[in-house]
C-alpha cells in the first residue's frame, strides 16, 4: 500500500520546502517532490494537505520523544499494558516513537524493566529503546526519585545486559563514585550517557563529556543554575558542540525567555522532550510516579511530600507551540522534536522524511495543531 500526501509546506531538518509532497510506499519513505509531480506517482491513496489541515498545512517528521514517562492515566513502570496504552497517547499528538523512560526504583525491579522494554523494542517499531533516569542521581538532586533506592552506577553492567542492546540513554551525576567508569562503560556499550540530577560545577560536567557523555537531561532542572560566575551543567553543555541539550517546554519546567535563549545559544542541539507522566491527556487529580504519590493540579503535576515538580503533563506538539510562542522558529522548534532527539540516540530511521526512512509523518494546521498522523505510513487513529 502507498499514500501521497501533497500540497503542504514540509519542514524537515531545519530546512521549509513549500509546495511539498511525499509518497509513503511498504511502511518507507519513497520519494518526495514539489508542485504537482506527486500526479505522476503510484499511490493507492491520495491526501490534500491544504484540504484536511488548511491553508497553511505543515508535514514534519514525526516526533521523537527520548524522555517521557508516561500519559493517557498510564506509567511506563507498569508494564507492557501501560507502555501501549500511554503511547497511543502520545502518538495522536504526533510523537510516532520515543524512548521508554524509567524512573529510580530498586535494581531488581529496574532489571526486570528494562528487560521488558527491551522486548518491547523488538517488537513495537515505535518504541525505540530504553532510557534509566535513575537510580544514578545525586540524593541532593534527585527530584521526583525516591532516595531509598538511589544506587551507585558501578551496578550499570546489570541494567546493560537486562536490555541486551537496547539501553539508550542513561542519566548520570558524574559526582558519584564510580560515574566515570559507568560513562566510559556506556559509550563503549553503544548506549548514551547523560548528565543530570546533579550537583555538579561546569569543570566536573565538562570532564564528563570530554569522558563520553552526550547529552544533558532536562537543563536547567535538578541541578545547579546557570549564573554569571558559575554557569554550572547548562553552561557547560550549552557550549559544548557534541552535547544535545534537552529541554522541557511547558511554560512550567523553563521560562520561556530562556527557552529562546538555550535554543540561540546551542542551533541544532535542542531536543523538546516531553519528561510527561500518568497524568498527561487526562487531568487534574492524584497520581503515583515511581511509587511516589504526586498531586497534579492546574495540569502541574508535584509531589505530595515536598512540592517538587514530578514530571510534566506535555506532549511534543505543545512544546513546539510553547517554543514557537517563546520566539524560536518554528523549522528550528520542529527540528528539535524530529532529527536532534534521533540523532542523539542514534535512531537514524527516524526524525526524517528522506527516502528510505520509516514513514512516520505528522500534518499541522497554520496554528500548529495536529491534524493527522501516520506511523510506518498507515494513519493513526
Amino acid at each position: 500500500m502507498s499514500t501521497i500526501v501533497h500540497s503542504a509546506s514540509l519542514i524537515d531538518g531545519g530546512t521549509r520546502t513549500d509546495a511539498a509532497w511525499v509518497r509513503f510506499a511498504d511502511g518507507r519513505v519513497a520519494e518526495h517532490g514539489t508542485g504537482s509531480t506527486w500526479r505522476h506517482a503510484p499511490a493507492d491513496t491520495v491526501v490534500d494537505a491544504a484540504e484536511l489541515a488548511g491553508p497553511g498545512a505543515i508535514l514534519s517528521p514525526g516526533f521523537v520523544d527520548i524522555h517521557g514517562h508516561g500519559g493517557g492515566g498510564f506509567a511506563f513502570d507498569d508494564g507492557a499494558d501501560a507502555i501501549r496504552a500511554a503511547r497511543a497517547l502520545h502518538r495522536r499528538h504526533g510523537t510516532t516513537s520515543a524512548v521508554v523512560s524509567l524512573v529510580t526504583a530498586p535494581l531488581d525491579d529496574l532489571v526486570r524493566r528494562t528487560r521488558l522494554i527491551a522486548e518491547l523494542t523488538r517488537a513495537d517499531g515505535d518504541i525505540l529503546g530504553s532510557h534509566l533516569e535513575g537510580p544514578f542521581l545525586d540524593p541532593g538532586h534527585r527530584g521526583a526519585h525516591d532516595p531509598a533506592a538511589l544506587a551507585s552506577p558501578v551496578v550499570v553492567d546489570a541494567l546493560l545486559a537486562a536490555g541486551g542492546g537496547t539501553v539508550r540513554q542513561v542519566t548520570i551525576a558524574p559526582e558519584l563514585p564510580g560515574a566515570f567508569d559507568a560513562i566510559r562503560e556506556l559509550t563503549a556499550a553503544g548506549a548514551v550517557a547523560a548528565i543530570g540530577h546533579t550537583g555538579a560545577d561546569a569543570a566536573l560536567t565538562a570532564a564528563a563529556f570530554d569522558a563520553g557523555a552526550r547529552i544533558l537531561t532536562h537543563v536547567f532542572n535538578a541541578m545547579p543554575g546557570l549564573h554569571h560566575r558559575a554557569p554550572g551543567p547548562a553552561g557547560a553543555a550549552l557550549t559544548d558542540e557534541r552535547v544535545t541539550v534537552e529541554l522541557i517546554a511547558d511554560g512550567v519546567h523553563v521560562h520561556p525567555e530562556l527557552v529562546r535563549i538555550a535554543f540561540a545559544a546551542a542551533p541544532g542541539r535542542i531536543a523538546l522532550v516531553s519528561d510527561a507522566m500518568a497524568a498527561t491527556g487526562v487531568g487534574d487529580g492524584r497520581y503515583t510516579l515511581g511509587g511516589l504519590d504526586v498531586e497534579v493540579s492546574g495540569g502541574v503535576a508535584r509531589l505530595a511530600d515536598g512540592g517538587a515538580i514530578a514530571g510534566s503533563t506535555l506532549t511534543q506538539d505543545q512544546a513546539v507551540r510553547t517554543a514557537v510562542a517563546a520566539g524560536v522558529g518554528l523549522a528550528d522548534a520542529l527540528r528539535a522534536v524530529t532529527a536532534t532527539p534521533a540523532q542523539a540516540i542514534g535512531a537514524p530511521e527516524v526524525g526524517h522524511l528522506r527516502p528510505g526512512a520509516r514513514a512516520d509523518a505528522v500534518l499541522l494546521d497554520a496554528d500548529l495543531t495536529v491534524r493527522a498522523v501516520w506511523a510506518a505510513g498507515a494513519p493513526v487513529p
